[in-house]
């Protein structure tokens, strides 16, 4: 079964993204939320992912503008654009939503969802993940997922650079 046209489908800028979620409430449909750059898709991003959409009946995953993946990770990064990424992460089934953020941060972005699942990776606390006070405030709660180790984009550039 071919369905290569939902793709562009779950990319969502948004206010379309807001207009979705109002008609995943309507179904009462639960939400978790994630973030990153994903600027080379490996096994690590698909296992956290597959994690995350455990929690609830959606994913929306939020993905660093490009800009903000320069300041984050430095002027060669990212090697994938935002497009790209963004393409990459709508085609895996377990993502039903993907929308870019230019913020340094996705605060204002999940401030906007608010979802009743924040999840991010096990490289961070509690106190360092952006928007886990505010969820928790809302009733949601916050899940940190194992990291799965051996597995990192800046890994891969660097093996990629002593070939």
């Amino acid at each position: 079964m071919r369905k290569a046209d939902i793709i562009q489908q779950k990319i969502f800028t948004l206010p379309e993204l807001q207009q979705q979620l109002n008609r995943w409430k309507l179904l009462s449909k639960t939400v978790a939320f994630t973030n990153g750059c994903f600027d080379i898709l490996h096994e690590g991003h698909i296992f956290s992912l597959s994690k995350a959409a455990s929690e609830a009946d959606i994913l929306i995953v939020g993905v660093n503008a490009d800009a903000s993946v320069r300041k984050l990770k430095g002027e060669h990064r990212p090697v994938n654009n935002q497009h790209s990424r963004s393409t990459i992460l709508a085609s895996l089934l377990m993502v039903d939503a993907v929308v870019i953020f230019e913020e340094d941060t996705p605060l204002e972005l999940i401030n906007i969802i608010m979802p009743d699942v924040l999840v991010k990776g096990g490289d961070y606390t509690l106190d360092e993940i952006v928007g886990a006070k505010e969820v928790m405030a809302n009733g949601g709660r916050v899940v940190i997922n194992p990291i799965l180790e051996g597995f990192s984009t800046t890994g891969l550039i660097e093996k990629i650079h002593k070939l």
